[in-house]
């Protein structure tokens, strides 16, 4: 494997080229490969993981000539072991029902939520926090109640969790020519206009929150199912985040900068293309009953912590590397015809029901004879994440080491710092790195992430973050990269309370789905839900007496 080589020695007498060679090297260009210090190297390692993007194309392709390893019949069969499949088995689980199997791509649980561990720590390779959930939030109350984070209900109804498993501090900090500020809003330097538009854009968001529509809903709730259905409220979808802002008058460009750093943050998308309903909803959905922003949950691993959780009590019952090919209704029972990657072999399985718990894309290419057409209305940003660990802290100017760090400047939403919970200022660490690709077309820019070798993420990041860390290289072991080609879907103007979404999760014989992308909101809370919901709908349809979770 190809690598940065950089050394940590110098000679005694450097010659003038070798002293304009190594403050290139370490200055300006300390990501650009081959790129040296003479005397020792050191390499950093690192590599392409996960996100098997070969196994899930096979769905495209003709069937591969292989043998029929098994047949088995089944009540339920779970296709997707993200979030949403796992929040389906543990909803059937908690109903009593028992005979159900998962059947995942990747070689480990969790999709988006999924994670990775080293010797120094565990870190994410996607979603890595939760703001701690109103009471109201039925199914995330009860899932981080078995997990023993609600130690109690205050009086205005907030949700009351151990110090330990809450984001320490110092939270958030932002990089800005030169220098490390506190907070995600760029405060220094800024004039009394930028800040009144702050002040301003910050009570309409309180304001917002706190009103109901004409049926009596929270305007702005989660999950989006239980948000009022005021045709008043809805129109904000069919404008863009960038048109609510002019019609507003919020023209700050440090303003704009932070609302656009949240559409980038949750959805991968930009001001033009971010529903200002999704773009409302992000920052009034997460005020506590006070109107004040909820505090984080996090952990090492990030929510793969909350996927494990979904999972316990049917491990067992969870199959990973499987390609499923098909899936056929027949209106007593579903055929789902899937490859086995380890054993080289399929497997076909007869199940009373069937939940698709897949983004709505991949569903419409294996679901035979369902309508494909609503899933063509469904969008997807591709991401970069990666993983870099650290043998000590890197150089910097400023403001503390955060958990969120932010570069002003910069296409990526900076990284956090994995060891952080662990209270480890010195010694080795581990910081994930986030890259959502939103300015560009989606599908030019999936095509070309996918085809960039491991050198060019290398790069990328080592520029990125030696801006703000002089001599960042020297500090680096390893950089590992997951790519997600279809990492979240966008919530563009139009298409949360469109028709297509509502046809997408719909039921289809006897086959049911479940993925975040059907709520055209990428978080947990929503892909939890939808995983729920569609275990009570397969509840429903069986004839079984349940007490809904929803």
């Amino acid at each position: 494997m190809a690598s940065l080589e950089l050394s940590n020695h110098r000679n005694e007498h450097p010659t003038r080229r070798e002293v304009l060679q190594g403050a290139l090297c370490l200055g300006v260009a300390a990501g650009l490969s081959g790129c040296r210090v003479p005397g020792a190297r050191r390499a950093i390692q690192g590599s392409i993981v996960g996100a098997h993007d070969v196994r899930g194309h096979r769905v495209r392709a003709d069937w591969p000539n292989a043998p029929v390893l098994s047949r088995e019949e089944l009540e339920v069969l779970i296709v997707g072991g993200g979030v949403s499949g796992l929040a389906a088995g543990w909803r059937l689980q908690g109903a009593g029902l028992q005979d159900f199997q998962i059947l995942e791509l990747e070689d480990s649980l969790g999709g988006t939520a999924q994670s990775g561990a080293s010797e120094i720590s565990q870190y994410p390779w996607g979603a890595h926090y939760l703001p701690v959930p109103r009471a109201d939030q039925h199914l995330v109350v009860r899932l981080l109640r078995e997990m023993g984070l609600v130690t109690g209900v205050d009086g205005l109804g907030r949700i009351l969790t151990p110090e330990e498993a809450r984001v320490r501090a110092p939270q958030e900090r932002l990089f800005h020519r030169g220098l490390w500020t506190e907070g995600l809003y760029l405060r220094d330097g800024a004039s009394a206009s930028d800040l009144g538009q702050l002040e301003r854009f910050e009570f309409t968001v309180r304001c917002m929150a706190s009103v109901a529509g004409v049926d009596g809903r929270r305007s702005f709730t989660l999950p989006i199912a239980d948000c009022s259905r005021d045709p008043a409220v809805r129109g904000l979808d069919r404008l863009s985040m960038r048109q609510w802002l002019d019609m507003h008058g919020f023209d700050s460009p440090r303003l704009r900068w932070y609302v656009e750093y949240a559409c980038r943050d949750d959805f991968g998308a930009t001001l033009e293309h971010t529903s200002a309903w999704a773009g409302l909803h992000y920052y009034c959905s997460r005020l506590d009953a006070e109107g004040e922003p909820a505090e984080f949950l996090t952990w090492p691993e990030g929510n793969s912590a909350l996927a494990q959780a979904l999972a316990r009590g049917f491990e067992n019952r969870v199959r990973t590397g499987m390609v499923v090919l098909s899936i056929e209704g027949d209106g007593d029972s579903a055929r789902v015809v899937a490859m086995d990657e380890r054993a080289g072999g399929l497997r076909e399985v007869r199940a009373r029901r069937v939940i698709c718990a897949i983004p709505r894309y991949v569903a419409s290419r294996i679901v035979r004879g369902a309508d494909p057409r609503p899933a063509a209305a469904f969008r997807y940003s591709p991401w970069c994440v990666a993983n870099i660990t650290l043998r000590g802290q890197p150089r910097e100017t400023g403001f503390p080491l955060c958990w969120d760090n932010v570069l002003f400047e910069s296409s990526s939403l900076g990284y956090v710092v994995s060891t952080h919970q662990l209270d480890r200022l010195e010694g080795g660490s581990v910081w994930t790195w986030y890259r959502p690709h939103a300015e560009e077309d989606p599908a030019v820019a999936r095509a070309a992430l996918l085809a960039r070798p491991w050198e060019a993420h290398r790069d990328e990041v080592l520029r990125d973050l030696g801006r703000a860390h002089p001599g960042f290289a020297d500090e680096v072991d390893r950089i590992d990269v997951w790519r997600w080609g279809h990492g979240m879907v966008r919530p563009e103007p139009g298409f949360l309370f469109g028709r297509a979404r509502q046809l997408a999760a719909r039921p289809y014989k006897n086959i049911h789905f479940a993925s975040a992308d059907l709520s055209g909101i990428p978080i947990f809370e929503e892909a939890q839900w939808q995983g729920a919901r569609a275990a009570e709908e397969v509840l429903a349809a069986r004839g079984q007496t349940f007490t809904s979770w929803l």
